[in-house]
């Protein structure tokens, strides 16, 4: 391993970027995060070609938590996989990272000119933004969390803004019903009786338009007869 390296700084902007994350899996993220920067140089722009086999020498992590803390890494637009013909290229987000001071020889004369490039990672543009990153992870939660328990997801996934239902791309089935469920929602409650009072004057009004019906109305009153046609005064 190259120990030319001087230090490394990591801000709390990426500590508290995962606090979405419980305590274990936080952990873990980290404990990843911190293995990939070991090969992850700024000299290479922050990439590192690296294997699940290597990260779990360095963490002590079995390579099924391996593979979900560099997914949640992924999502979070921390460590940007990228996948080639032998393996995996991880790319940092230099966002979460201080300028650190490297040794290019044994005389350990620093590096005078900042090389962390201020762009974001070539192909960022498909990765999640911090705001849409965290939608979908607050999603991921609670689908996470009341596995097993569709309408608890679907009534719990209903509460959250529309706009975050309708941009998750990770979730759609639970998304979509959690959005049918808003719409029923806001719809208003007609009781039956004021269906069936809306219905009985609908008939009567299109009874009283009917020409035949005026016609049969008009000759009882002049003729004094009730509606069926008998005198009033008959007894």
């Amino acid at each position: 391993m190259n120990t030319s390296r001087g230090f490394l700084h990591i801000t709390y902007k990426l500590y508290h970027h995962m606090d979405i994350l419980d305590g274990e899996k936080k952990s873990h993220c980290l404990n990843v995060f911190l293995s990939v920067m070991k090969y992850a140089w700024k000299k290479n722009g922050y990439k590192a070609d690296l294997r699940h086999e290597t990260i779990h020498k360095d963490t002590g992590l079995c390579r099924t938590t391996i593979k979900s803390c560099l997914e949640t890494l992924n999502k979070l637009n921390i460590v940007k996989a990228i996948r080639g013909r032998s393996g995996k290229t991880y790319i940092v987000n230099e966002v979460f990272l201080k300028t650190e001071t490297v040794y290019p020889d044994s005389r350990n004369t620093p590096i005078s000119r900042s090389q962390i490039a201020v762009k974001r990672p070539p192909d960022s543009r498909f990765t999640a933004t911090l705001e849409e990153a965290l939608y979908i992870n607050n999603i991921s939660k609670i689908i996470g969390s009341f596995a097993g328990d569709k309408e608890r997801i679907v009534d719990k996934l209903s509460e959250l803004p529309l706009d975050q239902l309708e941009s998750d791309k990770a979730n759609p089935y639970y998304c979509k019903l959690a959005i049918e469920r808003k719409g029923e929602s806001k719809k208003s409650y007609v009781s039956p009786e004021k269906i069936v009072a809306a219905l009985s004057n609908l008939k009567n009004e299109r009874k009283k338009a009917n020409p035949f019906y005026k016609s049969k109305v008009e000759y009882n009153k002049r003729n004094n007869l009730d509606w069926k046609g008998r005198p009033k005064n008959a007894r």
